[in-house]
């Protein structure tokens, strides 16, 4: 039932909760394959008034920005394919201020997509290095 004065209700619900902890447990699994493959991890869920980025991770000279995406399923395709051009942007954005912010001008900025797909055998992870650039 609608409440009397006819303001909308927000309801967050198990459906939401679920996705945010599959987006956890999502982030969890790629910050795991990022060690495994040599990375160092600089920061996990940078926010700044800009937007947020999931991870910063380091490769030699390389700092990576990676934008972390999950799915319970493929039947819709590719989690990657939901890193629409508005999304870009917003990381492009969070990350140029997070490099000014700490004053980094020595190193490469690369933004990756991890795309992570929960299958019967746990998280397949769909790892795409210079996804997009900052000129979009």
């Amino acid at each position: 039932m609608a409440p009397a004065n006819g303001d909308c209700v927000k309801t967050d619900g198990p459906k939401r909760d679920q996705r945010k902890k599959l987006g956890k447990e999502a982030e969890e699994a790629v910050a795991e394959y990022l060690c495994r493959d040599g990375y160092e991890l600089v920061e996990r869920n940078f926010e700044c008034k800009i937007g947020e980025v999931d991870i910063i991770a380091r490769k030699g000279e390389c700092l990576c920005f990676v934008e972390v995406r999950s799915r319970s399923t493929e039947a819709m395709g590719s989690p990657a394919l939901t890193v629409n051009a508005r999304k870009q942007r917003q990381v492009v954005r969070a990350a140029l201020w997070y490099l000014s912010k700490n004053e980094i001008t020595n190193m490469v900025a690369r933004f990756d997509v991890a795309a992570v797909t929960f299958g019967p055998l746990g998280p397949e992870i769909e790892y795409i290095p210079s996804a997009f650039d900052a000129g979009m």
